[in-house]
């Protein structure tokens, strides 16, 4: 048998392979039961509805803080709270942050709007935080402001106690 007659039987099994009919079309299959159609319904991946309501926020600009970020973003729908991440000794923006919306819908438009958003020459990141990743902590303190440590007068009490 040559090289000609193995590529001609190729050719064959190939075409009878697609001429006949496709699994699951012009055959009637009955619906599998039991054990099997539990593996199938674990194997096929459900997709979680998006409820994510909280936005990471990346590469803010200086100026666009807790208030003017609380009154930009109102204008697509209820803000419940808003977080910048700050330098606990001087507490300058460390350009990121966190929003939540009190609706995952407009979480969703505000990220898919928003995102690549050209702001005082800054590209705005955005993108949904799902709700396994939202750490417990991540809301502390979010209402109180930021208030300056008095580092002076820790080392102070330090070199005086020791």
């Amino acid at each position: 048998m040559g090289l000609r007659d193995k590529k001609r039987n190729q050719r064959r099994v190939l075409s009878r392979r697609s001429a006949g009919p496709r699994t699951g079309e012009g055959k009637d299959f009955l619906p599998l039961e039991g054990k099997e159609q539990r593996i199938r319904e674990k194997q096929q991946p459900e997709e979680p509805e998006n409820t994510a309501t909280v936005l990471y926020i990346g590469h803010i600009p200086h100026g666009f803080y807790e208030d003017q970020m609380q009154g930009f973003f109102q204008q697509f729908g209820a803000v419940k709270r808003v977080r910048i991440a700050r330098n606990r000794k001087t507490g300058k923006s460390k350009h990121y942050g966190f929003i939540e919306f009190e609706n995952p819908e407009v979480a969703k438009i505000v990220a898919d709007e928003m995102n690549n958003y050209l702001l005082f020459e800054h590209t705005l990141q955005i993108a949904p935080v799902p709700l396994e990743k939202v750490h417990a902590k991540l809301w502390k303190g979010v209402r109180k402001g930021f208030v300056p440590v008095d580092r002076v007068a820790i080392e102070r009490n330090k070199l005086s106690k020791g």
